[in-house]
Formats: structure tokens, sequence, C-alpha cells
């Protein structure tokens, strides 16, 4: 690094770059780690970005991937930047002392947003207190949608998480440079970005690069081949081509996103449309994450810090108010739900005996979610319980219905609550000692392993957040879980009352719930 406390300039594997400091924190962004995916490279794996001669500027944020904006009901909530250029493969570091000798711990951050949205850009993840507190933040753009998650038969498969190996291949082989220690990396994210975490600590190219991992509100899995390609087979049709991926990379880019959001309503959560995922793949996903994970040795020594929100489902319900047609629908939601989540009458009313007061709509969220979520992220922690912390952010926002949503964490975690992108989800009031403690948490986890609570084990101890002062609650969501006796690494309920000739459930085929839920009227106005 130079001498320049104003533009420090530090070296990387394919050119120098130089950041700013700002409040006394050095910042460097927008550096690219693999060339532009467009042209040639469209629809491949990424390459390595062109070797620069001088000082690349690294003081502003780089062009984020393409992406259809969210609807108006989610940007109420949700800050999705957006930066021109076709450069989106590229990276940004926080840190205290950049130059080799530091050797402080790294936390990597992978983005959510379905696949198909969120940025590097967005103010919530600014890594400022991060660096503050003596940990290198690292955060990464990637492809997304169509482009990073397409199936083709004439691509390979999973462009957008091979992005984020080689984001994390470059930060394993650059960030000393930067005061990190490449032998202190702790992969973290939420939603899209733990499940890529999932899919990233079990790849064989992976194995050795990362020391930790979290895993927020997302679980390690993979897509169903023939729901994506369903979703790429829909767009082929609307812009009548085939669906490959030489006809898809000559369609006009906004034409493409526009498609991708028109055939991409029915994806969220609950409703459980064809969506954009990771696939296995025989290369960087070889076979199921979660099986890696859980059955296999895949990842063996990483810790693993695991949480989730106590309301996920009121940020895929209260937008557009689907919970209020939810409530309405009653039994019809009910078998919607049961038909989403592979399970039978004896869960729902499993759970309507435990929470007597709870709407329909929250017991439809809340079974999603533990089918989804909590189910997996409890059976990971079974299966590394020497080295597995699990977490619950409780405390509720102050906007009407939204609860202890999906994502209103990420405030806290960043330690920055006072941006408005963060008051979007919060509103107003969101307490400072609620931030010190998650912050601290993630601090602690990425230097030494060790969030501050008792480690997974029997007694199922999970740390909650926001309910009062932070306490350890054991088996706080047993249960609930208890009333599913599925094997989640196929989906199956040996809890639904099936009959003998495996028709399905009475009221819970899901072609005959979706019609009925568009007849209602609750499909098709998202």
């Amino acid at each position: 690094m130079t001498a320049d406390r104003t533009h420090p300039v530090v070296r990387t594997p394919y050119g120098a770059v130089r950041g700013r400091h700002e409040r006394g924190i050095a910042v460097f962004r927008g550096i690219p780690y693999a060339a532009p995916p467009f042209g040639p490279r469209r629809f491949r794996p990424p390459e390595p970005p062109e070797p620069w001669d001088g000082v690349r500027d690294a003081g502003s944020f780089g062009p984020t991937a393409p992406k259809p904006p969210y609807s108006e009901a989610f940007a109420r909530y949700l800050s999705d930047p957006v930066v021109p250029g076709d450069d989106c493969l590229n990276l940004n570091v926080w840190t205290p002392e950049p130059g080799p000798g530091a050797r402080l711990p790294v936390l990597v951050w992978l983005h959510g947003g379905a696949l198909t949205r969120g940025s590097s850009a967005v103010p919530v993840y600014d890594g400022h207190a991060f660096a503050r507190d003596g940990v290198v933040l690292v955060s990464v753009n990637y492809r997304l949608g169509v482009e990073g998650y397409g199936l083709f038969p004439d691509a390979p498969a999973n462009p957008g998480l091979r992005d984020q190996l080689a984001a994390l291949t470059w930060v394993h082989d650059a960030i000393e440079a930067f005061g990190g220690d490449p032998g202190r990396i702790t992969l973290c994210g939420q939603s899209a970005g733990a499940i890529s975490i999932g899919a990233l600590i079990a790849a064989p190219q992976a194995q050795g690069l990362v020391r930790r991992a979290v895993l927020q509100s997302g679980p390690p899995e993979a897509a169903e081949r023939d729901k994506v390609r369903r979703l790429v087979r829909r767009m082929a049709a609307r812009l009548k081509i085939p669906a490959t991926a030489q006809a898809f990379a000559a369609v006009d880019r906004d034409l493409l996103l526009r498609t991708q959001a028109e055939v991409g309503r029915l994806s969220s959560p609950v409703l459980g449309g064809p969506a954009f995922g990771i696939v296995v793949d025989g290369d960087v996903v070889p076979r199921d994450p979660r099986q890696a994970l859980t059955e296999g040795e895949a990842a063996r020594g990483v810790d693993l810090l695991m949480g989730w929100t106590r309301d996920e489902y009121r940020l895929w319900l209260v937008p557009g108010g689907l919970l209020e047609r939810v409530e309405r629908l009653g039994a019809v939601a009910l078998a919607g739900a049961m038909a989403r989540c592979h399970c039978g009458h004896e869960v729902v009313r499993g759970y309507r005996a435990l929470r007597p007061q709870a709407g329909t709509a929250e017991t439809v969220g809340q079974l999603v979610t533990d089918h989804l979520l909590r189910i997996p992220l409890h059976r990971l922690a079974d299966a590394r319980a020497e080295a597995s912390y699990v977490y619950e952010f409780a405390w509720p926002s102050s906007l009407p219905d939204l609860g202890a949503c999906h994502a209103l964490e990420l405030g806290f975690v960043f330690d920055t609550g006072e941006t408005p992108e963060s008051r979007r989800l919060a509103g107003e009031g969101a307490p400072q000692s609620l931030a010190d403690e998650m912050h601290t948490a993630w601090v602690r986890f990425a230097t030494d392993g060790d969030p501050g609570w008792q480690r997974w084990d029997a007694s199922h101890p999970v740390r909650v957040f926001g309910d009062g002062e932070p306490h350890t609650a054991y088996g706080p969501r047993d249960r609930e879980l208890a009333l599913w006796t599925a094997d989640v690494t196929t989906g199956q309920s040996t809890t639904a009352s099936a009959p003998a000739d495996g028709s399905p459930i009475p009221g819970t085929d899901p072609r005959s719930v979706v019609r009925r839920l568009r007849r209602s009227g609750t499909l098709g106005r998202q």
C-alpha cells in the first residue's frame, strides 16, 4: 500500500487499485474479479479479467448485474440500486489496515434477492462497521436470473454460482494485500446468498478456501431442474425463440429482463411457482448440497452460524396485500400450503393446536417457513453439531404487519440502522443496543468461531435476539418441527394421511389448488 492516507493504493493479482479513506476506514469499490460476462462470454463460466497497467480507480461501486426492478409493492421495503455497465463481476473491500502483515479475519458477503435481484451496492450492506471492529468485509456482485441461473442444453449450468466461486478464489489469493488473513475467511449471506453458501462450501473446488460460514434465512438446497427448465421454456415461448443460450444471447437485454419478470410472477416461496435456482450439475454441484453437508464429508472443519427471523413469511405476504387474501381464503390457502410443503392434515392440525389464536395466514406462513428453512437448518445443525451455532431474530418492525420479517435483521448485523434503506423495513426507533449485540456476534464468529453462546447439541440451544435481552432458548421450535417426520432430502412426509393408492390427499392436489387460488384472485396480482 502507498503512504497516501486519502487515496490508499493496493496491488491485486490483475493490477493496482486506488481506494478512499472514509471515516478512518480504507474502502475499495468496483474491483473486477472476472471479465465482463457478455458478448462471447455470455452464459459461459467466468474468465479472469484483463490485467491493467497503472492504477485503477476504485472509488465507486461497479456495475450491477442485469436485473428487473422490484414491483412497486416490494420497492416500498427493499432498496435495489442499479449501476449501469457490463463489468458487473466486481467486488468491494472495507479494511482498517490495508497492506500485508495485519492478518485480520475476513467476511465475504453474498447478497440475497431470490437469485434475480440485489447487489453489493445496497446501502444496508455497507462494511464500515465490520472494518471498524477489525474485520475485513468483502461484498460481491454475481450474475442473476436467466443470465446466472438459466438452464440450457448448450451452456454450463450455474454460471452465477461459478461467479461466486471465482470471487472467493480471488479473495483467497488477494486479500492479504488488503490486510486480511486468507486462512480466516468466513463466507456469509442471507436468503439466496445463504443458499449459495450451502452450495459453495459443499463444492469440491472450494474445499480449503473457507474457514467459517454464516447461513441466514437460507438453507443448502438444489432446485429441481425441471422447474428451472420450465421457467426458461416459458420465456422462450413468449420471445418466440428456441430455449438455448445461443438464442437467448441474441435477445435485447431489457426485453429479456421484462420477460423474466413476467413469467416469474408466481415464483415466491409461498406460491412455489417455477423459479431460478442452483441445480446439480455434476461439476461445481456434484450432488444436492443438503445431502452433501448432512450425509457426507463435504466442508468438515467449517464452523457454521445459522439463523432465521421469527416471521420470515411476512415479507412474502405483506407487500401487495397477499396476507389479507390468504386470510380470507381459509381452507383453500391451507390446502395450498399442504401442497407446497408436501404435508398432510395432521401437520396442519398440530400447528393449529399449538397456536390456537393464529389466523390462517400465520399458519400458512409458518408452515412454509418451517418446511423451506427451519427444518433443513435444524437437520444441518444436527449433522454438524460439533461446529454449529443457531439463532433467531425476533424484533418486530415498527411498520404495520411486518413483524420480525425476512431481511429485517440485516440492518442490525451490518449496524447500518441509521440509513434510510434500513428504515424501509425497520421503521423508526430501531434499538441500537440490538444492533450492537447482533453485529458483535458476527464479529466474534468471524474472529474465532464463537459467537458468544452455547454450541448446538441435543438440547437445541437457539440464541434469541430482539425478544427482551438476548437469551438462549432450548428447543423453541421443537414442538412444531416434531410434527414433521419428513425426510427433508426427498420432501416426503409420513405425517400425511395419504390414500393407500398413492393419489393426492383430498384437497391438496397442487393443480386443483392453483386453479382455486387463481379463481379467487390470489394469483396473478403480485
